[in-house]
């Protein structure tokens, strides 16, 4: 029988989520139909409503609604829990289960994928909203010494940090205060700010000789970002491609019982968008 999911986000026309649930459902042999669902965050909680009303099993969501998708929750994954953001909604019999796998996407995409080791890094978190809230604790699960917080709004990276728990390891710190910061072998930028700006305003001075730069957005959006890391010749830059295809194969893991190869995706997708960006 053929089952429904969505990806809900604001904006969301650019998503490739559908291409790779697509095509993960042809390889594991899954009829499925998964579409994208512009939402903003005053119709976010409509919108899932009437899409399970139409019989949605399940869905993906990505900015700006993860820590709203929690609220809509009867029960949420541990680390769903500790984060407080969920980014898969699962339909159960009495209502939503929630989880998060952009920390293991990410994580998985960093050490199998680039073959990066994260161990020991001193790392800068730029921004805290649901997209860090859904990594921090898997980054400190991979091993990452130190994590320095900063957002625009300060509060927002207080309450993340007092989320973690983790005082001696993750600190928050005020953005005008960057350049006083020191240089970092590891920073990932986890604002929406490639969706508004061409250009990155940080200072060079973040950048260690051997620093991993990682946008967890893709495409042009993550392009302001990476141009800022390289022209800071940066040692290595990484955008959110990769976590894209390995979160969503773990979502699908959760919907369906298998957990897609991913390899033939991520090479088509990045062939893909390597050809859009130079077309530009």
């Amino acid at each position: 029988m053929r089952q429904h999911f969505a990806v809900f986000g604001q904006p969301i026309a650019h998503s490739l989520s559908p291409y790779i649930h697509a095509e993960f459902g042809k390889q594991c042999g899954v009829e499925l139909d998964y579409v994208a669902i512009e939402a903003s965050p005053e119709d976010f909680a409509s919108a899932v409503a009437t899409f399970r009303a139409a019989g949605g099993r399940g869905a993906n969501i990505t900015l700006p609604h993860k820590q709203a998708a929690y609220a809509l929750c009867k029960e949420v994954s541990e680390y769903a829990f500790h984060v407080g953001a969920v980014n898969t909604l699962m339909w159960q019999d009495d209502g939503w289960m929630g989880c998060n796998t952009d920390g293991v996407g990410l994580i998985v995409d960093l050490t199998e994928r680039e073959r990066l080791d994260l161990r020991g890094r001193r790392c800068l978190m730029l921004g805290a909203g649901g997209a860090a809230r859904g990594v921090v604790p898997a980054m400190l699960e991979a091993g990452v010494a130190e994590l320095i917080i900063v957002n625009r709004t300060a509060a927002r990276a207080d309450e993340l940090v007092d989320a973690v728990g983790e005082p001696d390891r993750v600190k928050s710190r005020y953005w005008e205060d960057l350049a006083a910061l020191g240089d970092f072998e590891l920073i990932i930028n986890a604002t929406a700010a490639g969706h508004q700006t061409t250009v990155m305003d940080l200072p060079f001075s973040l950048l260690s000789p051997r620093c991993l730069a990682v946008d967890l957005s893709y495409g042009k959006a993550a392009i302001p970002f990476l141009s800022w890391a390289k022209a800071g010749n940066c040692d290595h830059a990484v955008d959110g491609l990769g976590m894209l295809v390995e979160q969503a194969a773990e979502s699908f893991l959760r919907w369906h019982g298998v957990r897609p190869q991913t390899d033939g995706v991520y090479a088509t997708l990045r062939a893909k968008q390597d050809a859009l960006i130079s077309a530009d």
